[in-house]
């Protein structure tokens, strides 16, 4: 937990006791969960604090005022980066979607656990729930750390935006052909590629990348295609 705070302190963020508490259970309800269901490869607390915690707020590298804003995290997955912005960030409204509902169970048991207010987890796969009109163009910033092409999780991720709003995408360091190559999709979906913001990741030396989309019009009726399309054939140049 001491390298834990070095590399916060790195991201100028500072955790009063009750905050440390609950990224400690969270972590160990993680890994107790872990056992049961396949939520995370990464298990060492180390490495869990690396490359889930620490990468999850790294997101101030792209939106440095985090207060109020409403946040989608899509394909959240064990709750990365949703839960560890709302520990840090408690005023965030935050959505976390996952299409696995098991997920779902057990982030609902992590922000009633943490005593987490003004956050919930929605079962549902984005091309369903992106026609929603609860959902649709409903929040400030739309993020993701899923392990998808970018031409595809724009059109997953975009319809979700406010106009004038954002999606982050969570990437490795090598991004610069993946993100020309969305280009047209994400011009589709009404946004723009802002910043492709370069870095190593706090207590690490590994690279990462964070693309920085912004909303600029709305997203046409047509989007997103139907279940399983956007995988299965992107939108490319």
């Amino acid at each position: 937990m001491n390298k834990f705070e070095r590399a916060l302190e790195k991201l100028n963020i500072h955790l009063n006791e009750k905050q440390m508490y609950q990224f400690q259970t969270y972590y160990e309800m993680l890994v107790e969960t872990n056992k049961v269901m396949n939520l995370t490869a990464i298990t060492e607390m180390e490495d869990v604090i690396t490359k889930h915690f620490i990468d999850s707020l790294c997101l101030i590298k792209a939106v440095p005022q985090l207060g109020k804003q409403k946040i989608l995290d899509l394909g959240t997955g064990a709750g990365f980066p949703g839960i560890p912005l709302k520990i840090v960030f408690p005023d965030l409204e935050i959505v976390l979607m996952d299409s696995l509902n098991k997920r779902i169970h057990f982030l609902e048991e992590v922000i009633q656990r943490l005593d987490l207010k003004n956050i919930s987890a929605v079962h549902g796969r984005a091309e369903e729930m992106a026609r929603k009109g609860e959902y649709r163009q409903q929040f400030d910033i739309c993020v993701s750390r899923a392990v998808a092409n970018l031409a595809s999780l724009a059109e997953y991720c975009i319809p979700f935006v406010k106009i004038g709003g954002c999606f982050v995408s969570y990437k490795s360091a090598d991004v610069d052909e993946e993100a020309e190559n969305a280009k047209r999709a994400v011009f589709l979906m009404g946004g723009k590629i802002e910043d492709v913001i370069k870095f190593r990741l706090p207590g690490s030396d590994q690279g990462r990348s964070l693309i920085y989309i912004k909303k600029e019009k709305g997203t046409p009726k047509a989007y997103p295609r139907k279940a399983g399309t956007p995988a299965r054939n992107p939108i490319l140049p």
